[in-house]
């Protein structure tokens, strides 16, 4: 016990260090749409000349920042688009964003699960129960929704019994939709000025509808377990 007592003060101790150096390096600049589009023909250089180094570079450089729930996602989705292209950069998105979001969800159910459960699992009993049988689904339908914030899934999943293997698989399903639609649209990076030109509300709306698939597949389940 001590010893993992003393592995989550490292850790609290290693997140905090990590957010002073990220507000000290300042990633955002680098991370805006502005700058990616002014290194994006040196970029594409690169990655024509070394497309082994570019991939492995944009995987890790990817799911480090969404594990360390940096803004900027969005901006280094377009870019995979620009420079890896639609299947590619889906690929690499897809996979590096999921491994991120499980990076951060197993970080924060070491941190933070125990103490909940502990402290609260008497009240949380239904809210457990539910999530032991429905978790995926509502995980699903909540990836779908791409307006719920990425980090705030990741924190609230943590703290449920939901299993690491679930988590990982629906959230690479739940994520797949977004990811292509934005890396396709970095294909045109040039004449994209501003991210709402991407993320506007109909192509948010439109997304958030594919939510309803899951939530109508389990309403369906109910309806022919009542009939039968």
């Amino acid at each position: 016990m001590k010893k993992i007592h003393r592995l989550r003060l490292f850790l609290v101790a290693s997140i905090i260090l990590g957010f002073i150096i990220v507000l000290w390096v300042s990633p955002n600049q680098y991370l805006s749409l502005a700058y990616l589009k002014s290194q994006q023909i040196a970029l594409q250089t690169y990655a024509a000349a070394h497309p082994f180094k570019a991939t492995t570079i944009g995987f890790f450089v990817y799911t480090a920042v969404t594990a360390m729930s940096i803004p900027g996602a969005l901006a280094m989705t377009l870019m995979a688009g620009a420079i890896f292209g639609v299947l590619w950069g889906t690929l690499i998105v897809s996979f590096a964003s999921t491994a991120g979001a499980t990076g951060a969800f197993l970080l924060a159910r070491f941190l933070l699960q125990g103490f909940v459960q502990s402290r609260f699992g008497h009240h949380l009993k239904v809210i457990n129960e539910g999530v032991l049988r429905d978790g995926p689904i509502y995980l699903l339908t909540l990836r779908l929704i791409p307006v719920i914030p990425f980090v705030g899934i990741n924190l609230v999943m943590a703290l449920t019994p939901i299993s690491t293997r679930n988590f990982y698989l629906y959230s690479q399903i739940g994520m797949l939709p977004a990811t292509f639609i934005f890396v396709n649209a970095g294909t045109q990076l040039a004449r994209i000025d501003n991210l709402a030109d991407v993320a506007s509300i109909p192509v948010l709306i439109s997304l958030s509808l594919l939510a309803l698939i899951p939530l109508a597949r389990k309403a369906l389940a109910y309806l022919m377990r009542y009939r039968l």
